[in-house]
């Protein structure tokens, strides 16, 4: 049987586990297999930039930061599940993709 391969990513945390744990409704109702949600690393992208634009002054700097979480989560491809998995309302700032695998 195939299996859809899942990724998530977004800087919300909270918002990508209610993601999650929908699709995890979503298997238990259909009765697939699920394997996940399983946490990757987190991505962390730090900008300094200097506190004073002008170069005078001493060289202090802003640290700022994003984290990008990931989760990864494998589930049987039946077509009523995948159905389901498709209406599921994500939100704009949480990227989901999707893969079929034999």
């Amino acid at each position: 049987m195939q299996k859809a391969r899942i990724r998530l990513s977004g800087t919300d945390f909270e918002k990508i586990e209610m993601v999650c744990d929908r699709i995890k409704e979503i298997a238990e109702r259909t009765g697939v297999n699920l394997a996940g949600p399983i946490p990757l690393p987190t991505k962390k992208l730090v900008v300094p930039t200097r506190k004073s634009p002008d170069g005078e002054g001493t060289a202090t700097w802003d640290r700022w930061q994003m984290r990008v979480h990931k989760r990864l989560i494998d589930i049987d491809a039946d077509e009523r599940a995948l159905r389901q998995l498709m209406r599921i309302q994500v939100p704009k700032d949480i990227g989901i993709e999707i893969v079929l695998e034999s």
